[in-house]
């Protein structure tokens, strides 16, 4: 939903009380969970994954063995011993991850494998001149057009982080809005590199000028900040979402990336979303985690679940 530029979201009267913030996302811990409750936390992070190659290396060959794994996360060992019959794990099965996240030159590689899969899911690419946001918008403008050319559905945006720290929302907002105009159908994620934007209120103002200009989805990072995807930046999101969505009845989705790694990084992002936002944001279409690395450790912990014992070296096969 792309609304003109309103100054009051980004007014000077925004101010985020930075100890009540680090207080409040201290309470949120690991919750202790029944063993088939801990399986079904576990799978629902799985189906939020945006499953993402982003090395300079990228090839057709591993990109496509990502959408392989991609669509099949979890090996049928383990979904067999947590179906209690056949019907239970028929369902399992179809359980994949939420997207395939590359960069824009394997678009098309993606969009050819998944087809040969059969597989529904979107292909998403970042773009802008990631992870930097440091080109013309010219460029920048074209190289989304590229994306969704190649058959991309979502994009992820990189912001001009200069525009935040000099407190130019207008221009910020009319940048965003250009992207978004170019994505057409697609959707629309907006990088706001929590780690560089200076200041939580910057945060918040920077999620306020992305969410007028049509952002589908605010994301904390690229990756490739010293700073990524952290809590305390994550509950000023929330937030920016939460009064948005009270504004204008649009909903935003979140999406933390850069540094979520392991079952135990990803479950307090799951418990923060349900107590700011509520239960229906905990779904692939409001909520992602954008991962290389976290599939595998999820995949090792449904597996220490299942069979009592952690998983030998030779279980997994790396993507």
């Amino acid at each position: 939903m792309y609304l003109e530029f309103d100054p009051t979201f980004c007014n000077g009267n925004v101010h985020v009380n930075e100890p009540s913030l680090h207080k409040s996302v201290s309470s949120l811990c690991l919750p202790v969970l029944h063993k088939n409750y801990e399986a079904a936390w576990l799978l629902k992070t799985v189906s939020c994954i945006d499953l993402t190659t982003l090395a300079s290396d990228d090839t057709f060959s591993n990109v496509s063995r990502l959408c392989m794994k991609a669509v099949h996360p979890i090996s049928k060992p383990i979904l067999c011993s947590f179906a209690e019959n056949r019907e239970e794990f028929e369902f399992l099965k179809k359980i994949s991850v939420a997207a395939v996240c590359v960069y824009p030159s394997r678009v098309a590689d993606a969009v050819k494998q998944l087809k040969l899969l059969d597989s529904p899911l979107p292909v998403a690419s970042v773009a802008t001149g990631f992870p930097s946001g440091q080109y013309p918008l010219t460029t920048r403008v074209d190289e989304v057009s590229f994306c969704v050319e190649n058959g991309a559905s979502e994009v992820d945006i990189v912001i001009d982080r200069s525009l935040v720290l000099s407190g130019r929302w207008s221009e910020l907002h009319q940048e965003v809005h250009k992207m978004k105009e170019a994505c057409g159908d697609a959707h629309l994620k907006a990088i706001l590199a929590v780690g560089e934007c200076g200041s939580p209120d910057n945060i918040y103002k920077a999620s306020m000028a992305c969410m007028m200009a049509g952002a589908d989805f605010i994301k904390t990072s690229t990756g490739k900040e010293v700073i990524n995807a952290n809590l305390p930046a994550g509950l000023v999101m929330c937030r920016a979402i939460r009064d948005f969505y009270r504004k204008t009845n649009t909903k935003v989705g979140l999406k933390p990336a850069g540094g979520v790694r392991t079952w135990s990084d990803a479950f307090p992002w799951l418990e923060l979303v349900k107590k700011e936002l509520g239960k229906e944001w905990l779904d692939p279409q409001l909520f992602r985690i954008g991962a290389s690395g976290l599939l595998q450790d999820l995949e090792r912990r449904l597996y220490r679940l299942a069979n009592g014992v952690s998983a030998p070296s030779t279980f997994f096969k790396q993507i």
